[in-house]
């Protein structure tokens, strides 16, 4: 059988085309960059029904609404904010002197980088495809985007639309397994985006360094779910459960495990339950809730309830159904009484598993927290506002959410990325706009200016204008 994989050759051809164009135009007007934007969201909105078919087949079962939502308009809604503030985006940006360099002025241009790779992930590949897309466009950038293996109808769909949208030196997708992303991540890009695990992220970055490619990681983590001790309690049970269950938990921002005052547990249980039925009625049968994305994840979920179990941990299904490793239909479940050395509490679930774990004072929920990696996000339920900003103040995380889970994402004016474990860098409206440009710090000297005043021979003259300097 013929193996159609791209090698590194045929990577780096077409790296280089993309930087020989880049070449010829590195600074596109903002009437290009916004023909771009424009392109990209005529495709999606006119191949939308497709992709969502794709991405059911790929994962087996997953409602259109909920790709509509969570992928298709957010990905809209980005394109929208950048054309609408796209053009103030690349003005000069003056910026202060200081008295002594007067009457210079100061001012950041920004400046496209040249070609961007964009690693996306199996779990929302559309967004994370197309969403530092829009950013490296916006600013100007050629990119060449490596699709994930673990979706191929979509990947191969979308690597056809983009295709006939823009030429291959403008944006290029690249399908293959593994070693076609190594191959991908290796190359000597200007700005490297990937999102995945942390465990990847690492060889990613290690692959990176040896080009002194700078990266922006999106990585994960054990995000947590704080319930204070004056929240709204079922309305924080419903938030956290609406956050869990969105593509079954397959979501990097998904709440990880919650922290909930002690005694509470079978409150948020039942709650839960009723939740659960209410949003996906008949649950055996809903088409509105998410497969797994495979076999392998299947097994995983399976093994971490189940070594939990083994060492004491409780399982409370949310509905009256099991596990079918057939359909790879995982309902989801609330645990209690995992131990901390389970690979449950230590590894990022990325599934329908959702670990308790109860807290005596506040003191205890933060140390808790801090004594982890720090999360992609941190949602805490609460209405006090010394609590609300004692949290924020005190936890250290790529992002946060009070009262709600995963919008933060959705939020145009917001930056997304991690910190720590979770990543580095981040993108989305002007944040990425800056990520994927140059930030050109300028200074412009007129004519005439004092200059000369500190110039050698150091004298009288030299040393007196240093004395009023350091004076003032």
């Amino acid at each position: 059988m013929k193996n159609d994989l791209p090698d590194a050759a045929s990577l780096e051809a077409l790296l280089q085309l993309q930087r020989e164009a880049h070449a010829r135009a590195p600074y596109p007007s903002w009437e290009t960059r916004a023909a771009h934007l424009k392109a990209l969201r005529t495709m999606l909105l006119e191949n939308g029904d497709a992709l969502a078919q794709a991405l059911h087949a790929d994962f087996g079962q997953r409602a259109k609404a909920e790709i509509v939502l969570s992928e298709l308009w957010l990905a809209k809604s980005e394109i929208d904010s950048a054309l609408k503030h796209g053009k103030r985006w690349m003005k000069p940006q003056r910026r202060p002197t200081g008295m002594w360099l007067r009457p210079a002025t100061a001012k950041v241009i920004p400046q496209p980088l040249g070609v961007v790779g964009i690693v996306a992930p199996w779990n929302y590949p559309i967004l994370l495809a197309v969403g530092p897309l829009i950013c490296a466009l916006a600013a100007g950038n050629r990119a060449l985007i490596k699709m994930s293996e673990f979706v191929p109808r979509t990947a191969e769909l979308t690597k056809q639309l983009l295709e006939r949208t823009f030429a291959r030196e403008q944006v290029a997708v690249v399908t293959g397994d593994a070693s076609v992303g190594a191959a991908f991540c290796a190359l000597p890009f200007d700005h490297l985006t990937f999102t995945g695990s942390t465990t990847v992220g690492r060889e990613v970055m290690r692959a990176a360094a040896l080009n002194l490619t700078p990266v922006t990681l999106e990585l994960g983590g054990k995000s947590p779910a704080i319930i204070g001790p004056d929240a709204r309690f079922d309305a924080a049970v419903d938030s956290i459960v609406a956050g869990k269950t969105l593509n079954a938990g397959q979501t990097c921002i998904a709440p990880d495990y919650v922290l909930l005052p002690r005694g509470t547990e079978q409150a948020f249980i039942e709650r839960a339950r009723s939740r659960v039925a209410r949003l996906y009625p008949d649950f055996a049968h809903n088409r509105d809730y998410t497969t797994l994305i495979s076999e392998r994840h299947f097994d995983r979920m399976r093994k971490l309830a189940d070594e939990a179990l083994a060492a004491g941990a409780m399982l409370h299904s949310l509905t009256d159904c099991t596990p079918d490793a057939v359909r790879k239909y995982f309902p989801p479940c609330v645990l209690t009484n995992a131990p901390a050395a389970s690979a449950l509490m230590q590894e990022e679930i990325f599934g329908p598993l959702l670990p308790l774990v109860p807290y005596d004072t506040l003191d205890d929920a933060l140390r808790y927290v801090n004594a982890r990696p720090r999360p992609l996000a941190l949602y805490l339920f609460d209405e006090a506002r010394p609590t609300i900003e004692r949290v924020l103040r005190e936890t250290v995380s790529g992002g946060a959410a009070v009262n709600e889970t995963l919008l933060q994402i959705a939020c145009e004016g917001l930056p997304f990325g991690g910190v720590g474990a979770s990543g580095m860098g981040a993108y989305h409206g002007y944040d990425g706009f800056a990520t994927f440009s140059n930030m050109k710090p300028v200074l412009v000297q007129p004519r005439f200016n004092a200059r000369a005043l500190l110039l050698p021979p150091y004298g009288r003259r030299f040393y007196a204008v240093m004395r009023l300097m350091m004076k003032l």
